[in-house]
């Protein structure tokens, strides 16, 4: 790296915010030399690294002040002084102008698509290994079988824009509501259960609407709902995501109720109302928008039931098309949490696997 001296550099603005960096930018394109430039941009980064250096947050205030993090302008800065040439480095730094003056979102999300280095924590591999479940705010493992609010999270982060609305069709403790409040997104929960919707209830009201936006709860069954009445009583149209996470059939049994799908008497009842809830979504989900469906598989009398990939089918037989297979580890699970040797003792003696994994799997309307 070349040394700055700051002699070798006249009329230059100290770097403090967004408009002056974009000018110090702007300044060092005009240089006719690789060398000039390179002095420039040393300028620059040395001033921002100074900076970095003193920030004691969490960096949200310097993001809010220069429209980008500090370590990723510090990357792109060190990118463009790295630069072998002169055309190189200027298209580097016609690059970080553009991303901090202009923004690139997608039709489906608000994500900036000119700082798409930035979003590091939204996963877009098929693979998703999640150590530890989300436990801050309202969010808790209190209801038998609610899912991780990391899925939901990476979720309504893609495949939705603020103020948009969200259906989830088995709302059980309100977790999508939960992160649909956090995160600006109106949802419309479903539960056949009063229990779970009275928990949800009271979970969604420990957290902080910060966006003021709208957290409706229905009980009703999802299989037999007319999903455009459901939304006219909410005064919208359609829905802009839908999630569902119903029983992995009967491996948890969630009620006494018969219309609960955990009771299913049959694979092919069990399937049928996924098609149901499935086909009753369609109406209402805007084209070209996505569902999710979260579900795993189950053995029963010694042989692996590929539940989910029967599931999957008969979402697609509703009209939806597949975008992606996701695989998400679990590790313990309540069931097993006390009985880890045991299920390896059987694993083992059985000729089979322990599961350590669900599905995710993700559709186009």
């Amino acid at each position: 790296m070349l040394d700055f001296d700051r002699s070798l550099i006249s009329n230059r603005e100290e770097v403090t915010n967004r408009d002056s960096l974009v000018i110090e930018l702007k300044r060092a394109e005009t240089k006719a030399d690789i060398k000039s430039i390179k002095q420039e941009i040393t300028g620059i980064l040395s001033e921002v690294k100074q900076l970095s250096k003193n920030t004691d947050t969490n960096g949200e205030e310097e993001q809010a002040k220069f429209g980008m993090s500090l370590n990723s302008l510090i990357e792109n800065l060190q990118q463009a002084l790295d630069a072998y040439s002169l055309e190189r480095a200027k298209y580097y730094l016609s690059r970080l102008i553009k991303s901090l003056t202009t923004e690139k979102t997608g039709k489906f999300n608000d994500l900036d698509m000119n700082r798409w280095k930035e979003y590091n924590d939204i996963i877009t591999d098929s693979l998703w290994i999640m150590e530890k479940r989300d436990r801050t705010g309202a969010h808790n493992a209190g209801y038998w079988g609610n899912f991780i609010p990391q899925i939901p999270q990476q979720l309504l982060r893609r495949y939705t824009k603020k103020n948009e609305w969200v259906l989830d069709t088995f709302a059980g403790s309100g977790t999508t509501l939960i992160e649909c409040q956090r995160l600006g997104r109106n949802a419309i929960g479903i539960d056949l259960s009063n229990e779970a919707l009275d928990s949800a209830r009271l979970n969604i009201s420990k957290e902080n609407n910060v966006y003021n936006t709208k957290a409706e709860l229905f009980n009703a069954d999802s299989t037999k709902l007319n999903y455009r009445e459901l939304l006219g009583k909410f005064n919208i149209d359609s829905v802009q995501l839908v999630i569902m996470h119903p029983p992995y059939w009967d491996i948890i049994k969630f009620s006494e109720d018969e219309r609960d799908l955990s009771n299913a008497p049959t694979a092919d009842s069990f399937l049928s109302g996924i098609r149901q809830i499935a086909e009753g979504a369609h109406q209402v989900l805007d084209k070209g928008r996505f569902l999710a469906m979260v579900i795993g598989d189950k053995y029963s009398k010694g042989e692996w039931i590929p539940l989910g990939f029967y599931a999957m089918s008969e979402i697609m037989k509703a009209g939806f098309k597949l975008k992606s297979t996701i695989v998400k580890n679990f590790d313990v699970t309540k069931a097993k949490q006390s009985q880890q040797e045991l299920w390896r003792y059987r694993a083992l003696l059985g000729g089979f696997y322990v599961f350590k994994h669900e599905y995710i799997f993700l559709f186009e309307r």
